[in-house]
């Protein structure tokens, strides 16, 4: 079968930077659970990390690479609304504003826009994704929230398990404490 080029850039765009229709379906499905839209973005954010990991592009740092599933959650449609002034830099809230509202709207993803950021992003490093990165990126968010912040959203997660998980986390809760 023989493309355009045209036909050929769309058809690679469809294939790598949107989300799939699967993430799609779980980020659908937890909205019909009634959870976050926190937890809606989360599927995104998870689909581009092993995205990264597969090796269909790169990113620069966990942040980058947590910061385009969301961007990605958002023009998906998510109800995920655009941090506050003073939260991040003035560049990151203007395109996480934008993508809002185009999610909102409905509005198509510019193609050519689309395939120039895969291929930038495709000479970036897939070590962004990895779980030593990961795990630096989240403590270091962590360790900018209060105490308090972090308790009251371990207490709402403790909530939201329900009982069987619950009793299974505390299980392994132990076991790694018997370990140290």
């Amino acid at each position: 079968m023989v493309f355009t080029k045209a036909e050929h850039l769309l058809l690679h765009f469809k294939l790598s930077f949107m989300p799939d229709k699967k993430t799609i379906e779980k980020a659908k499905a937890d909205k019909r659970q009634g959870k976050s839209a926190n937890t809606q973005a989360g599927e995104f954010v998870g689909a581009e990390i092993e995205k990264i990991r597969e090796g269909k592009h790169g990113a620069r740092s966990a942040k980058q690479a947590i910061a385009i599933g969301l961007s990605e959650a958002r023009r998906a449609g998510v109800d995920l609304k655009p941090p506050k002034k003073g939260t991040t830099s003035e560049r990151a809230r203007k395109s996480a504003k934008s993508a809002y509202e185009k999610g909102q709207k409905g509005v198509p993803i510019n193609k050519k826009r689309s395939a120039a950021s895969e291929k930038a992003l495709k000479k970036e490093s897939t070590a962004s994704a990895s779980h030593a990165a990961l795990s630096k990126q989240s403590k270091a968010a962590a360790k900018k929230r209060s105490a308090a912040d972090r308790s009251t959203a371990a207490k709402k997660a403790a909530k939201t398990k329900g009982p069987a998980k619950r009793s299974a986390a505390a299980k392994k809760a132990a076991r790694t404490r018997a370990k140290r």
